[in-house]
């Protein structure tokens, strides 16, 4: 896949994403009590998934470049000989 097809799936399938997300969340609370008699239970909930998946995307976006780096600028001890 190259950069242009990566990001033209982000672009739509971000928002898309999101849109289900939140009608996901809007039917729960239409349909489940516990979602409504219980608010600071599902508001955390709602707040920790997305929180949780971009901070994962993030680490390991941040691991890869570190490793690219370290890589790049320390070569190994047979190159350096």
């Amino acid at each position: 896949m190259d950069k242009d097809t990566k990001f033209a799936i982000l672009v739509i399938g971000l928002p898309l994403l999101g849109l289900i997300y939140c009608g996901s969340i809007i039917a729960f609370l239409m349909n489940n009590p516990f979602g409504r008699q219980h608010p600071l239970i599902t508001g955390f909930v709602v707040m920790v998934v997305p929180f949780s998946l971009a901070a994962t995307i993030w680490i390991k976006a941040s691991a890869k470049a570190y490793k690219e780096h370290e890589l790049r600028n320390h070569p190994t001890t047979k190159e350096a000989q």
